[in-house]
């Protein structure tokens, strides 16, 4: 009798603790593995936790991503403006050379001459000539300026005073050509653009018609036509397909 009561105690104990648990809640085992119980209000605050950490981490790195989106368009940028100093650098070096060629040319010339000849005679013009001056000289001069001395703002009068005193010129359209580069980089842009669309209608065959076309386009996306800036850029790729200027215009058209 005794073994039985005593049976009976320990069943009913046992009842008593699995009640109390149950009315308390159950147990959980922590998610990290280490030893203790949680409730389930601390279980949702966990998780919250780890929500609100994952969000923050996915706001980061969408954060990161935009700049480095951001640098990579400003290095594209930076690219194109490099290629095309350098494409303008080439271009200036070729304009060395030409007139060195002719210098020498003329030098040789000279040299094989049975007698010396006269100094040509200059129109007159407002600006102040030496008369000694010859016409090759007064463009060698105002070119000098611009690729040796950088000078440019003594240039921008020389070659406007070439223009006037020499208006059937060999050089005239390179002279237009050098005014609308000189006043493209002080962004003076309607005396640009009137140089720059003189070489283009009336000197069809000069070498520099396709950078003032490019030219003309820049211009009228500076001042956001965007119109008349994919006209010029288009006109760039038709007519001289292979050129340098037409790659830099197809990729002014896509970033248009």
């Amino acid at each position: 009798m005794k073994l039985s009561g005593l049976v009976i105690a320990i069943s009913l104990t046992g009842m008593l603790v699995s009640t109390a648990a149950y009315s308390q809640g159950a147990p959980v085992v922590r998610a990290s593995g280490q030893s203790g119980t949680e409730s389930v209000q601390e279980r949702l605050d966990r998780v919250e936790r780890m929500l609100a950490g994952r969000t923050q981490g996915q706001a980061e790195m969408m954060e990161q991503l935009n700049r480095l989106q951001r640098e990579l368009s400003d290095l594209r940028g930076t690219a194109e403006e490099h290629a095309h100093q350098l494409e303008q650098m080439l271009q200036r070096q070729r304009d060395i050379y030409q007139e060195l060629d002719r210098l020498a040319e003329q030098l040789r010339s000279g040299a094989g001459a049975s007698a010396p000849t006269a100094a040509p005679t200059l129109p007159t013009s407002s600006v102040s000539f030496s008369e000694n001056r010859s016409e090759n000289a007064d463009y060698d001069r105002a070119v000098a300026l611009v690729l040796q001395e950088r000078n440019y703002d003594q240039a921008i009068p020389l070659f406007r005073a070439f223009l006037e005193t020499y208006p059937g010129s060999s050089y005239t359209s390179n002279a237009h050509y050098w005014l609308g580069q000189l006043y493209y980089a002080q962004e003076n842009y309607p005396d640009a653009i009137k140089h720059f669309t003189t070489v283009m209608d009336e000197f069809p065959d000069s070498s520099k018609r396709a950078d003032c076309i490019l030219k003309l386009g820049l211009i009228a996306a500076n001042q956001n036509n965007r119109d008349r800036a994919r006209r010029f850029f288009n006109q760039v790729r038709s007519e001289y397909p292979n050129s340098t200027e037409a790659g830099m215009a197809a990729r002014q058209l896509e970033g248009l």
